[in-house]
């Protein structure tokens, strides 16, 4: 289980920044194509900063290769569907390369910087194919078939080169999940990982660094995604763009390498049938639940400070519960009996303070007696949440106004907040753990839908608001002090 707190999160101050990323949505089946000229198919390098939505769930496949008819084809990258890195070469009925990591890519919540360098014409085996992940390179694996030398791949010749998908003819599949960043394809060079990035010396982490003045080759591209409108553009110099399908101007992201934005855990959820989509950012609950609801949580959680974030409520909002909870070890395994069953719902438990979709008033134990607070949602409203651990203090807005005459700026007086208005108090300190944002339903025959907005959006935003630091994309205003869930914000404020 993967959680990120404000101990851990801190990103690498100053240099080189990464202002934007692509999300691919396996639902969706996204992807990008080109067909380069033939090439040099001994020597390339590939460099790919990914956050996966899925990883060890399935096979992401990040770039590979194929002729026009079957599945005899190079797939420089892919992640099994146990999290191992694989790199390979099949030919006709064999594999001719094939190097498959020990280590697993498990985090989905993580940034993660894989280098893959090859030069087949090296004489010692395993200097021809060099896999490194966040600077470090892999030297245990659980195979390690290197290429013959001077091997030429299947990679970088003259058919359709795909990003994001196992593509050949008409078949695509083992769709890529999550976010990519500074893509690059080096062609003609094997190069040192140090070329695309740094440890940083005061925390040691390791950093992206500025690729523009690489030479990428004749076949070779930058795709840095930050033009909404051509998200394949390549702007290395060549102009090799990438086609895409089925990807959109909001599917640029600025959830980066370099400002890591909370979504909802991938890690976490509670029953198989619940379907998380859209980088982690849409939430569907199960119409046929093994226990008593459920709940998604995000995959930053914060101990002080003022956060805000936002989420819509698109199918079925009059059976949603949207708050926070401290207590996430409670949630996920149910400690709570309701009815005979195990109640998964952050809002059954006296950990959680949630704003019910039926009637808004606000749940906080497994009584029934919640505290009258709001109006009642409809689908497609949107819930502002206003969480203040420095006056231990709960706000919620529907569409931008804020409910009970509520006034998150309003310090101690705590005006309109939850706990000022009845509501029970919350606490900090050693046994009170850490503050999830979270979301889930009061239905165990319809599917309940949620798109969270920590900062980086999966729908169209008509207004756009940043917080005070001036990261995020919101629909309505950020109450003044308050910040978006991003380790950029973590590290200012912790």
């Amino acid at each position: 289980m993967s959680i990120i707190i404000p101990a851990n999160s801190a990103s690498a101050a100053g240099g080189y920044q990464v202002d934007n990323s692509c999300r691919f949505d396996d639902g969706s089946s996204a992807y990008m194509h080109r067909t380069p000229n033939a090439g040099n198919r001994r020597t390339m390098t590939l460099s790919v900063w990914l956050k996966g939505s899925s990883l060890a769930d399935g096979s992401n496949n990040v770039l590979g290769q194929y002729n026009s008819s079957n599945a005899n084809n190079a797939m420089l990258l892919v992640i099994e569907d146990n999290g191992k890195i694989m790199v390979w070469n099949y030919t006709t009925s064999a594999y001719t390369m094939d190097i498959r990591t020990n280590r697993l890519l498990r985090d989905n919540s993580a940034w993660y910087h894989i280098v893959v360098a090859v030069d087949t014409t090296q004489s010692t085996a395993s200097n021809r194919v060099k896999v490194y992940v966040n600077g470090v390179q892999e030297t245990s694996f659980s195979n390690e078939t290197y290429p013959s030398q001077n091997l030429e791949l299947f990679l970088n010749q003259g058919v359709a080169q795909n990003i994001g998908t196992q593509r050949y003819g008409s078949t695509v599949g083992s769709p890529f999940d999550g976010y990519m960043a500074e893509f690059c394809f080096i062609d003609g060079t094997q190069n040192a990982v140090t070329d695309f990035g740094e440890f940083d010396e005061d925390s040691g982490i390791w950093k992206p660094i500025d690729v523009s003045g690489l030479t990428f080759g004749t076949n070779g591209y930058y795709l840095d995604f930050e033009d909404s409108s051509a998200l394949g553009n390549d702007v290395s110099g060549n102009d090799n763009d990438f086609t895409t399908v089925n990807l959109a101007a909001i599917d640029q992201s600025t959830d980066t390498c370099t400002n890591n934005f909370s979504t909802f855990n991938g890690s976490l959820k509670q029953m198989s049938t619940m379907v998380l989509s859209e980088g982690n950012l849409q939430g569907a609950t199960s119409s046929s639940h093994e226990a008593f609801f459920g709940s998604f949580f995000s995959s930053i959680g914060v101990t002080t400070g003022k956060w805000y974030a936002e989420f819509k409520c698109t199918g079925n909002a009059n059976r949603v519960y949207v708050g926070i909870s401290n207590n996430l070890e409670e949630d996920v395994h149910g400690s709570t009996t309701v009815g005979g069953k195990k109640a998964f719902t952050f809002a059954y438990k006296g950990n959680g303070w949630a704003y019910y979709g039926a009637d808004g008033k606000i749940a906080h134990t497994n009584s029934d007696t919640f505290l009258s607070y709001g109006a009642a949602l409809s689908n497609n409203d949107i819930v502002g949440v206003a969480l203040d651990l420095d006056e231990l203090e709960i706000y919620f807005s529907i569409n931008g106004s804020f409910q009970n005459s509520g006034d998150p700026t309003s310090g101690s007086s705590q005006t309109g907040g939850v706990v000022t208005a009845g509501g029970a108090a919350l606490t900090t300190g050693a046994n009170s753990g850490t503050y999830y944002f979270c979301v889930s339903d009061n239905d165990q025959s319809t599917v309940c839908t949620v798109q969270a907005n920590f900062g980086s959006p999966i729908h169209s935003i008509s207004s756009g608001n940043a917080d005070g630091n001036g990261f995020g994309n919101f629909e309505y205003a950020v109450p003044s002090g308050y910040l978006a869930l991003c380790t950029k914000n973590l590290a200012e404020n912790g």
